[in-house]
């Protein structure tokens, strides 16, 4: 005869549950570990938001170039320096020209003014005209669309902030 007792539990539950929480913990430490390393990466930029507004130009426009087309104005925003300021436009669907900041008419086919102290702030405006390349002659509304961009300091990548979409007219 065989007096041999067999325990035919393969595992005891105390056993069982020790290993459960250790799983959870450990799973607890990996999900911890992958969470702060997501909260500790950054763009580098900050939470930038900007709202514009535009209008037509409102004057005559000619086939010789040098026409203002819109005006685009801040309505919320924190002051946006000067110098970090990028403007492009398209016009009726064709390519896109980057804008020359009061400069030459002649080096660029488009440009736009700004006031004189250092940033954009909150209901200043910019105009937005045509260099000495005729971009809407004014003989139809001209579809134009104008893309703010802030430049990135440092490491910081440069950032579309609004794509604002105006019409220009002959008035």
């Amino acid at each position: 005869m065989n007096n041999e007792n067999r325990n035919d539990e393969a595992v005891s539950p105390v056993i069982a549950t020790i290993l459960m929480v250790a799983i959870t913990v450990v799973l607890a430490g990996v999900l911890y570990v992958w969470a702060s390393s997501l909260a500790g990466e950054s763009t580098g930029g900050g939470l930038d938001t900007y709202t514009f507004s535009h209008r037509d130009a409102n004057g005559d426009m000619s086939s010789d170039g040098l026409d203002d087309l819109v005006h685009i104005q801040m309505t919320s925003g924190d002051g946006l320096n000067w110098a970090n300021l990028k403007v492009s436009i398209v016009v009726d669907g064709g390519v896109s020209s980057l804008c020359v900041e009061g400069g030459d008419a002649a080096t660029s086919d488009c440009t736009w003014d700004k006031d004189e102290d250092k940033s954009w702030d909150t209901s200043e405006e910019i105009t937005i005209s045509e260099g000495d390349t005729d971009l809407c002659d004014g003989t139809e509304p001209c579809s134009v669309v104008v893309t703010l961009t802030k430049v990135g300091v440092g490491e910081e990548d440069d950032k579309v902030i609004a794509t604002v979409s105006a019409t220009a007219e002959n008035n």
